[in-house]
């Protein structure tokens, strides 16, 4: 009988355990301090530059050029946006750390392969909470959008300049809007023109009403005009999209809780049904053709929740 085959076990595990978090490690690597600060009130001129002779939205350009960022840049940038109090190490520490549970529980309860699929269910989690909190955030802000624009305008004929308008901002409103308008100020105050902090804003937030905001206002400061009176017509027209958009999102509830439903319903009863009778469901991952069935069952669910949540996606 081999009596090192254990020891060699173990070695094989912490060799797996160390080479995961060296990947971790130089996928999150922190900078240093200092530069890590600076680097979220840093103007980036690139994603401005016209494209083809044609300026195209801040949002949409900023978007391109974080397809070309790192993992570990997107996280950052992803939970920063999210407002969660996790750094992109700890997030990944936790992503890690479901995904070895639903191994371990789907390797005691069924076998390997259903272990992968729990962990990678598990894993997912995280991502989608991140994802949902991140488009809740820019929403909420999306909605305080006239109120700013009211405030700002009522200050800067009140003969208030751009930049003190924006610290009365930062006063007056609430979370999330008072959050990234602090941003704003504090790059100014690192020597950050204000027009470029602002614009570095709605690359950050990716919000359509706020490139319009953010464009109207480097106008002005290019071309001159009456910035007040711009504001307050967009800030009219921002209101009347929002109050759409609220109709909209009330009368397609009813069909965005039947695509939830649709898409969790067969999850929860699979579930549950494997708690009770691991046996039963087993059958479904045993080999041959059989499991092909939870593979398009899960494939025809993700179809039906993509095709219902696009249906009710109505853009205004």
């Amino acid at each position: 009988m081999n009596t090192n085959g254990p020891l060699l076990f173990g070695l094989l595990i912490a060799l797996d355990v160390l080479v995961v978090f060296i990947a971790l490690w130089r996928i999150t690597r922190p900078k240093d301090p200092v530069e890590q600060r600076l680097e979220s009130y840093r103007a980036n001129g690139d994603i401005y530059a016209p494209q083809g002779g044609k300026f195209q939205p801040i949002g949409r350009q900023a978007r391109r050029q974080r397809r070309g960022a790192g993992i570990g840049a997107r996280l950052a940038e992803a939970l920063s946006l999210a407002d969660l109090p996790f750094t992109v190490p700890e997030y990944m520490l936790l992503i890690l750390a479901l995904a070895t549970a639903g191994i371990i529980l789907g390797i005691l309860r069924l076998n390997l392969g259903f272990g992968a699929v729990l962990a990678a269910a598990l894993a997912t989690l995280p991502l989608i909470y991140l994802n949902v909190r991140r488009k809740r955030r820019q929403r909420a802000f999306s909605y305080q959008i006239p109120d700013m624009l009211t405030l700002l305008v009522g200050a800067m004929r009140a003969g208030y300049g751009l930049s003190q308008a924006l610290e009365m901002l930062e006063e007056r409103i609430p979370p999330p809007a008072s959050k990234e308008i602090g941003r704003v100020i504090r790059a100014t105050s690192l020597g950050i023109p204000v027009h470029q902090a602002l614009r570095d804003m709605a690359a950050r937030l990716d919000i359509d009403d706020l490139d319009l905001v953010v464009t109207a206002i480097n106008v002005q400061h290019q071309m001159g005009g009456n910035l007040a009176q711009t504001l307050e017509t967009i800030a009219d027209t921002i209101r009347e999209r929002i109050r759409i958009q609220r109709e909209i999102r009330v009368l397609t509830s009813e069909q965005r809780f039947t695509g939830y439903v649709l898409g969790l319903l067969p999850i929860g009863v699979a579930f549950l049904i494997f708690t009770l009778n691991p046996g039963y469901m087993s059958r479904l991952f045993e080999p041959g053709l059989t499991r092909l069935v939870p593979i398009a069952a899960v494939l025809l669910q993700i179809l039906g929740f993509f095709v219902i949540s696009r249906i009710v996606d109505i853009e205004v």
